[in-house]
């Protein structure tokens, strides 16, 4: 086992992780999963995510946030028409695991949780 720095895994790790990233081009197919699965999600249903690192959390919620509905008070007297069209009517905020999970399953501690439900119009 090599040294540590710290808490936390060896740094051979991350090194590691960051090549099979790039190499694997994961986050490309996570962008590209989303972009799949909001074009075949029926009207109603659940896009729900769970991802494990940063990268990959800023992409989803990024991709949640662009794709819904942004939450704007529009006055009922305003002449605007506000009636844009979003493909997610709802975006959970993130969920984390509950330290029973975590200490049932080590590897949850990284998890982030999210999901989104397909508009009913589009």
């Amino acid at each position: 086992m090599g040294p540590k720095h710290g808490k936390g895994a060896d740094p051979a790790t991350r090194t590691f992780q960051a090549l099979r990233i790039a190499v694997n081009d994961e986050l490309g197919e996570l962008q590209a999963g989303l972009e799949a699965a909001k074009e075949l999600l029926n009207p109603g249903g659940r896009l729900v995510v769970v991802d494990f690192h940063s990268l990959e959390d800023r992409i989803v919620k990024n991709f949640f946030k662009e794709n819904s509905a942004k939450k704007v008070h529009v006055s009922r007297y305003s002449k605007e028409n506000v009636t844009a069209s979003y493909p997610f009517c709802e975006v959970s905020d993130v969920i984390l695991p509950l330290n029973d999970e975590i200490l049932f399953n080590p590897r949850a501690r990284s998890a982030k949780m999210r999901y989104a439900i397909r508009s009913q119009g589009e």
